[in-house]
């Protein structure tokens, strides 16, 4: 090794150090430059919403309507090509059958399968299940990882190099590539968890191969947990959060990610792992991580879980800072869109409880119903009228709870959101390739830094 190669390792401390406190210097940009010149920060207007870059008919996230200059609060709706999420769970629990399968070739197809189309699309959706030969060694067991959504974004690219038609971009390679990718995400989920599990927690390692004759969840759920080693109703449960988490709209910030990515034509792959990257972010896939944190802070300093009075105090400590992580943050309640209620959580609130009746945990359901019930009109009186918008618990608030009731580690929530988001980025991203009038998407960014001279290397300090 050279003496300036050696030089330069033991500097590197300063190197970084210095750079990055230039860095951030260079970063730092005049707030009120934003208003000046009308920037849409988070591609947000002034009153939240959201601002109009693209038309879909994939899915429709509906949470309050604009009169005038205004935005008036509604109770939220959702729906998959224009058919409402509610109809889409109620018609699948009246039938006592699982419904993601079908969800998928509706986000798809953009129409319902009679029996006859579903009965042989969950047969061949089940026939793709199994992982190439040895992939599961070579991507999954030898290169060990401790965050399955980075595993996850590696497997996919490593399927890309098994591909011989990775770059194809036609309408029937798209959909192939789709349902590959959709049939495949809950084998190597369950894969990098046990993998994971075996590799730094020291656990028995368990692989299981996928059962072609069973639902989405089930088949799921076996390989997590075993034959035999989970009910109806975590099977039931587990389904009914797939479907809800299949599709939220283009403006969501995975699915935009897709569509960014695929406006540029590459590979189905590369644009997928690019919207798992955006989903890993905490600020979009892992919410329910800090809902569980909370509600566990929760429980250990509010003494009588059941008192009105002792709850809503300890969420007042919350919002002040004094409380869990000091962030001022109520998770789970609030959402981009909706504002008098998120129809998912809805939903699931109702199953939620039917489940911690079966696993003797009704207290603490009661509890989070209980701030839920109170966390809106705290914040709305802590923020003032001026300043608060409505807010509602969104689906994250029990989510995390019934995948704990369930019986799934914490490490799976978010790949499990990506398990079941692939339907509608997939549905996304046809859309994106497909419409005539496509372009690249290129939003503008303003330059404020203003110039400076070029120095020679002697005259610079």
């Amino acid at each position: 090794m050279t003496k300036k190669r050696i030089s330069g390792i033991e500097n590197g401390g300063k190197i970084i150090s210095r750079l990055s406190e230039y860095a951030k210097k260079a970063s730092q940009i005049d707030s009120s430059l934003f208003e000046k010149y009308s920037v849409k920060r988070g591609l947000r207007n002034a009153d939240h919403s959201g601002v109009l870059v693209g038309l879909t008919n994939v899915g429709d996230v509906v949470g309050y309507r604009k009169e005038a200059d205004s935005v008036v609060p509604i109770d939220g709706k959702l729906f998959y090509r224009g058919i409402d999420v509610e109809d889409l769970v109620n018609g699948a629990i009246s039938q006592k059958r699982h419904g993601y399968d079908e969800v998928v070739y509706l986000l798809l197809s953009g129409k319902l399968p009679n029996k006859k189309e579903l009965d042989d699309f969950m047969a061949y959706m089940g026939s793709l299940r199994e992982l190439p030969d040895n992939f599961t060694n070579n991507m999954i067991l030898n290169l060990k990882g401790k965050n399955i959504m980075n595993v996850l974004a590696r497997s996919v690219l490593g399927l890309y190099a098994l591909d011989p038609l990775a770059e194809d971009t036609s309408l029937e390679n798209l959909v192939t590539q789709s349902l590959n990718l959709i049939a495949k995400f809950p084998t190597i989920i369950a894969y990098s968890y046990h993998t994971m599990r075996h590799a730094f927690q020291r656990k028995t390692l368990s692989i299981r191969h996928p059962n072609p004759a069973l639902s989405t969840a089930e088949n799921f759920l076996s390989m997590m947990k075993g034959e035999g080693k989970y009910t109806r109703l975590d099977a039931d449960i587990l389904d009914l959060s797939l479907i809800l988490h299949a599709e939220h709209g283009g403006g969501n910030n995975s699915t935009f990610t897709i569509r960014v990515t695929s406006s540029t034509g590459t590979d189905t792959y590369s644009a997928v792992a690019s919207a798992l990257a955006s989903l890993k972010g905490p600020l979009h896939g892992g919410a329910n991580h800090e809902v569980l944190g909370m509600m566990e802070n929760i429980k250990q300093n509010v003494k009588h879980w059941d008192s009105e009075k002792e709850v809503t105090e300890y969420l007042y400590k919350i919002l002040k800072k004094k409380a869990f992580d000091y962030s001022g943050k109520i998770y789970g309640i609030g959402h981009a869109v909706y504002t008098i209620s998120d129809p998912r959580a809805v939903l699931l609130k109702k199953q939620a409880r039917e489940l911690a009746k079966e696993k003797n945990r009704l207290e603490e359901y009661e509890l989070y119903a209980m701030i839920e019930r109170l966390a809106p009109e705290i914040f709305y009186e802590f923020k003032g009228d001026k300043v608060a918008k409505r807010v509602c618990a969104n689906v994250d608030f029990y989510s995390g709870f019934v995948y704990n009731c369930i019986g799934i580690n914490e490490a799976v929530y978010t790949p499990l959101f990506a398990m079941s988001r692939i339907a509608g980025w997939c549905a996304h991203r046809i859309e994106e390739l497909t419409f005539d009038a496509r372009r690249i998407i290129r939003p503008a960014y303003k330059n404020v830094f203003g110039q400076q001279p070029y120095l020679m290397l002697s005259e610079r300090k």
